[in-house]
């Protein structure tokens, strides 16, 4: 018996019709919403797809080590679809860059079946044990430290990527679960090239980089730390993917897999209480698709505890905002931007937590009258914004949670036009420091609120509770034309940062007309409250003194930096094919052969 079992998908017109979206009427296909016209006839790029336009196909991979776009480029080449191939890329990930994600992590994966039309989310998030409490990161009555949190065993939840793998794979995977972890267990076995990305993190001389298990793993013999160009060996590792090919997620949750993780997290300083009988109890779950129109094309991203509903909220808004049509070199353009994020990230920190324990009033950040209402605010923002009230929102104590870097984005197309768009985490750098099975281990509880409580309006939505997921930032998002047909796929690590970076290039690519690449290194710009954090060495210097001039003075960038990747279908010179791109600020790779 497996562990997890396949699920049926609604398909994509009843998941629009109960977001509140119907299908148009008319001739044209276009989408409408509630209280609006259709927007099949706003005008399209010019390279946007028509009715006879061909179907987009693979093969394609964008990921963030050339290793595991490889990877997954074999199991496609070998007939497998797009999840089997996402499966083969995060068991490589995990052992080439496990300072992003791993097996000890957890995720969100979007995925279009091309047969049916069919868009779903998978839910891998981590779970907090069962002994959890809204008090897990106080101390005496007090606060812990945010570094202390995580290198303690109180950090780690109950890590979901690979049983969500299971059951996307057990749906929509064409090859055995045994033949798709070839490559990470060879690169296990015989050692990788440890690239100059690994290494920097490696160098790190504190926090998660220096504990125990991290230096037993990064110390060669002569007692030096490795570095670019070093060949690693990880034999641990190279035994755990061998068990997991052969026993399947029931050989993980249930066997000496599980046995080790508790073991490592019960381990002093601050033991944590995650047990087997924890892990074991683990269902990742299938949520359904939130999709929403975005111009002449539909944006699908997975519904909470993902922010995803707060990346749809900033399209909204910027669907009312003329100046984001202004396009990349224009001040007006970047400084609107910003003011919708201020916005966005209000009501998402105060709003956005578990479903299965908080109301989060999807439908009402996402409600028309609502959307334009909260956009009619960005022009005369001069600071932090408040939070709004949405129709039937409960009011929940703003949200400080830190999201610190430690996170990956891959997207893979197959032959057939499957597509998968997956983000995933060990929340910060290596996780929470801790090993077990060859595998770093994940900080993911420290992503809820440390104070349950605030005195002025009552409990957290994001507060600690047994058996919750944490709220996150990861919104993968898959892109699709009127018709409901594949035209894309992005996503990003970068913390808190992620829904900005998602949101500039979903603009940057479907506003502004450019290439998914250029769009990518466009400078990042993040508004969260009062401050804006940039790549600052990105922007030209005329444009930086112009968005001064209106008030937005460009800081550093102090949250994790973005590693988008992903792909649009677009018609060039010799036809329709993927236009790719893997952001500059990784070490990925976008390929089709």
């Amino acid at each position: 018996m497996t562990l997890f079992q396949s699920r049926s998908f609604p398909a994509l017109a009843s998941l629009l019709a109960a977001a509140g979206l119907v299908l148009a009427g008319c001739s044209s296909g276009g989408w409408t919403l509630p209280g609006q016209g259709s927007v099949a006839g706003l005008p399209a790029v010019a390279s946007a797809p028509t009715a006879s336009t061909p179907p987009a196909r693979g093969p394609f991979v964008a990921a963030a080590n050339p290793l595991a776009v490889e990877a997954g480029l074999k199991v496609l080449r070998d007939g497998g679809s797009a999840v089997d191939a996402a499966v083969a890329i995060q068991a490589v990930l995990g052992l080439v860059e496990p300072q992003s994600s791993g097996l000890g992590g957890g995720a969100f994966m979007m995925v279009f079946d091309a047969r049916t039309g069919e868009v779903t989310s998978y839910d891998g998030r981590e779970t907090a044990p069962a002994a959890a409490t809204p008090d897990l990161f106080l101390e005496n009555g007090r606060t812990m430290g945010f570094g202390d949190a995580v290198l303690s065993g109180r950090s780690t939840g109950v890590p979901g990527a690979v049983a969500m793998l299971a059951m996307a794979q057990s749906a929509h995977g064409r090859l055995a679960w045994r033949d798709l972890f070839g490559d990470a267990g060879r690169l296990a076995r015989d050692g990788f090239v440890v690239s100059p990305r690994l290494a920097g993190m490696i160098a790190i001389n504190r926090g998660q980089a220096r504990s125990r298990w991290a230096t037993a793993y990064f110390t060669k013999p002569d007692g030096t730390r490795y570095g670019a160009g070093d060949l690693l060996r990880n034999p641990a590792y190279a035994e755990t993917v061998a068990e997991l090919a052969a026993g399947g997620a029931d050989a993980w949750y249930r066997g000496r897999i599980a046995r080790e993780i508790a073991a490592t997290v019960a381990e002093e300083p601050r033991p944590g209480t995650l047990t087997v009988e924890d892990i074991a109890a683990y269902r990742p779950i299938e949520r359904g698709a939130l999709c929403r129109p975005y111009r002449v094309y539909i944006v699908c991203v997975p519904p909470p505890p993902s922010s995803g509903v707060a990346v749809l909220q900033l399209l909204a808004m910027a669907e009312r905002t003329p100046d984001i049509e202004d396009g990349p070199d224009s001040a007006a353009a970047w400084t609107a931007f910003a003011q919708l994020q201020r916005l966005m990230y209000a009501d998402r920190d105060r709003y956005v937590g578990d479903p299965g324990f908080v109301g989060v009033p999807v439908q009402g950040l996402l409600d028309p009258d609502y959307v334009a209402a909260r956009a009619a605010l960005a022009q005369g923002l001069t600071g932090a914004a408040t939070a709004g009230t949405p129709p039937g929102g409960v009011i929940f104590g703003a949200d400080a949670t830190q999201e610190p870097s430690g996170t990956s984005h891959f997207v893979v197309v197959d032959e057939a036009g499957n597509a998968v768009s997956m983000t995933t985490t060990v929340e910060s750098v290596f996780g929470s420091g801790r090993m077990a099975a060859g595998f770093f281990l994940n900080n993911q509880l420290t992503d809820f609120s440390f104070q349950p409580l605030r005195a002025d309006v009552g409990p957290m939505a994001n507060a600690v509770a047994a058996g919750k997921r944490p709220r996150s930032s990861m919104s993968p998002a898959i892109i699709l034309d009127r018709d409901g047909r594949l035209v894309g796929a992005l996503g990003s690590p970068g913390g808190t940062s992620i829904l900005a970076y998602n949101a500039k290039a979903l603009i940057a690519v479907l506003d502004w007309d450019l290439s998914m690449q250029a769009a990518f290194d466009l400078p990042n710009l993040v508004a969260k409250g009062d401050g804006f954090g940039a790549d600052t060495d990105r922007f030209p210097s005329a444009l930086r003194a112009a968005l001064a001039e209106r008030g937005v003075t460009l800081r550093p960038n102090a949250s994790e930096n973005s590693g988008l990747h992903g792909a649009i279908w677009r018609q060039g010179p010799t036809g329709w094919a993927w236009d790719g791109g893997a952001d500059d600020r990784r070490e990925g790779v976008a390929r089709t052969q």
